[in-house]
């Protein structure tokens, strides 16, 4: 079947029934300062749910600007403005900005992925012509973020480092040279011409997917690799890390699927590494299960803030739960993998995600008992879907497809 190709009837009224709802959630969720996480509800706002979130606002962005809505493309720019506006000093762009009062946080450990997911965001709404001359208007920030971010980087790998629980899955112990945030620095090097994208690239893959042929350069790097080599589980795809005599081999399902989405894998290998996280069942029943296995407690990687709020034991959470959003970019990264029947079938498997509860656009579902969880109305959840689904009617999912 040809990306795009009309299927079952039943399957069609689903996905046309999925993006009425997706945009109307990304309206209800809409505020003046941009978009808020997820639907009103009483949790949400204790959580601070209600807020403008970094990552979340910037993967919204992209969707909002291509709806074809002028409210939603306003919305759009609001949410990357407010996020500007509360940019820190030394450039870090704030992981939220809180809704009443407005006011910045920048989370425990400098939480990388919202200067990353701003920064493609800023771009891809240049390039697509939604919001012209944003790169422009946000140069400054842009400088301040790109600087705040080589500060981060490796002088010798040209890979990010950073702590544990930095990122979007903030109760997980990836930490050092982290898949996640280093596809996402490989995405934004190419589109803001930072220097050293090639070495960036060559080093995630020899330090990140350690088990072929070729060794690091880098007496150093290979050191780390070495000890992964010997000590992982090799699923066929990247792992979640690498830091000094520890690696995450659980399978980072959204940190490989972004890897594949910004052309990370060497020429002819992106469909292996979607066709290893597949043989896992990682898209069964619903796209995607974020770990391939969970991180039970006794092992290596376990840590007890992994307990906090009951969360983040196994199958739930970022621990083996299903997040909705993440089928976003999976879907896409199977069509970027030239694997368009597949990314088909997984798009209905995902719209099915979100319509349960009543369309509630959960957060995130149990890895076993498929239970939906979190909060409802989700606003990535929406922007998700809509990303896939024009990434397999063969459009560009971020403004332009990524380089090899």
């Amino acid at each position: 079947m040809d990306p795009g190709e009309e299927g079952d009837p039943a399957d069609e009224a689903l996905l046309a029934q999925c993006r009425a709802r997706a945009l109307a959630l990304l309206r209800a969720n809409l505020a003046p300062e941009g978009i808020l996480a997820c639907a009103d509800q009483e949790r949400a706002r204790q959580r601070h749910y209600r807020s403008v979130f970094g990552r979340d606002a910037a993967i919204c962005a992209l969707a909002m600007a291509t709806s074809g809505e002028p409210s939603l493309v306003a919305g759009a720019v609001a949410g990357l403005a407010t996020l500007a506006a509360h940019q820190a000093p030394n450039g870090q762009i704030p992981k939220l900005v809180h809704h009443e009062p407005a006011e910045p946080d920048f989370w425990y450990l400098g939480c990388l992925d919202a200067s990353l997911w701003w920064l493609v965001a800023v771009d891809a709404l240049d390039r697509t012509g939604a919001a012209p001359r944003l790169r422009e208007r946000f140069a400054r920030e842009a400088g301040l973020a790109l600087r705040w971010l080589q500060a981060q980087e490796h002088q010798r790998f040209f890979l990010l480092q950073q702590n544990e629980a930095s990122d979007w899955a903030d109760i997980m112990p990836r930490s050092g040279f982290v898949l996640y945030s280093n596809a996402l620095w490989l995405e934004v090097k190419r589109r803001w011409d930072v220097p050293g994208r090639e070495a960036t690239r060559e080093h995630a893959n020899r330090l990140l997917r350690p088990f072929g042929p070729a060794r690091a350069a880098d007496r150093r790097a290979e050191l780390l690799a070495a000890h992964a080599r010997e000590h992982a589980r090799d699923r066929g795809a990247y792992l979640s890390y690498v830091n000094f005599a520890s690696f995450g081999d659980e399978g980072d399902v959204l940190g490989n699927a972004l890897a594949v989405l910004f052309g990370l894998p060497p020429e002819g290998e992106a469909a292996g590494v979607m066709r290893a996280l597949q043989a896992e069942g990682v898209d069964e029943p619903y796209p995607v299960r974020v770990t391939c296995e969970p991180i039970e407690p006794g092992s290596p990687q376990w840590r007890p803030y992994m307990a906090r709020h009951g969360q983040n034991f196994a199958w739930q959470y970022h621990n083996g739960g299903i997040w909705p959003f993440a089928g976003g970019f999976w879907v896409a990264a199977l069509a970027r993998a030239g694997l368009a029947d597949d990314a088909r079938r997984a798009l209905v498997r995902l719209a099915r995600a979100n319509a349960l509860d009543d369309w509630g656009f959960r957060e995130w579902l149990h890895g076993r008992s498929h239970a939906p969880s979190g909060m409802r109305g989700q606003s990535w959840n929406a922007a998700a879907f809509l990303l896939a689904q024009q990434a397999l009617a063969g459009g560009a999912v971020l403004g332009e497809a990524p380089a090899p």
